[in-house]
């Protein structure tokens, strides 16, 4: 299992994500361009003592993304037609998020193969990409038993 972020445009979220990755010894994907100066040594920083016990990798641009990690993507989104509950995971999935702004665009939609949502209250459109990476990570990892032992 590993953890995505394309083209990510809030620095805190991802020192969020950078934590959950290596608190779960899950690696985290970065697709640049970001939305903010972009560098490991920050990002290990907004991890805390965390970052330097995350596996991070950077990717110059989505082409370099998928032409290092070819396995499925399963993407996060809004627009998701399963709900994260009854989807059903596999421990060698990418689970990708969007930007925090602006989501994700067609053709990372398009290369998904599952597209899956959080159920939410009536009339609410989203959560915190952090908050949402962190509720499906945990079912996907509960799902294919790959939580730390």
């Amino acid at each position: 299992m590993r953890l995505a972020l394309f083209q990510p445009d809030q620095p805190g979220n991802v020192g969020t994500l950078v934590r959950l990755g290596a608190c779960l010894a899950v690696p985290v994907d970065i697709i640049e361009p970001c939305g903010f100066p972009f560098s490991l040594h920050a990002v290990r920083r907004s991890g805390l003592d965390y970052g330097s016990h995350a596996e991070i990798a950077p990717h110059a641009d989505w082409a370099a993304f998928r032409a290092a990690r070819p396995e499925r993507l399963v993407l996060l989104t809004t627009q998701g037609s399963v709900s994260h509950l009854d989807a059903r995971y596999r421990p060698d999935d990418i689970l990708i998020v969007g930007q925090e702004s602006a989501g994700a665009p067609e053709f990372v939609h398009d290369a998904a193969a599952l597209r899956v949502r959080i159920p939410l209250a009536p009339d609410l459109r989203s959560l915190n990409v952090a908050i949402a990476a962190a509720m499906v990570l945990g079912e996907a990892l509960r799902q294919t038993e790959g939580y730390p032992a």
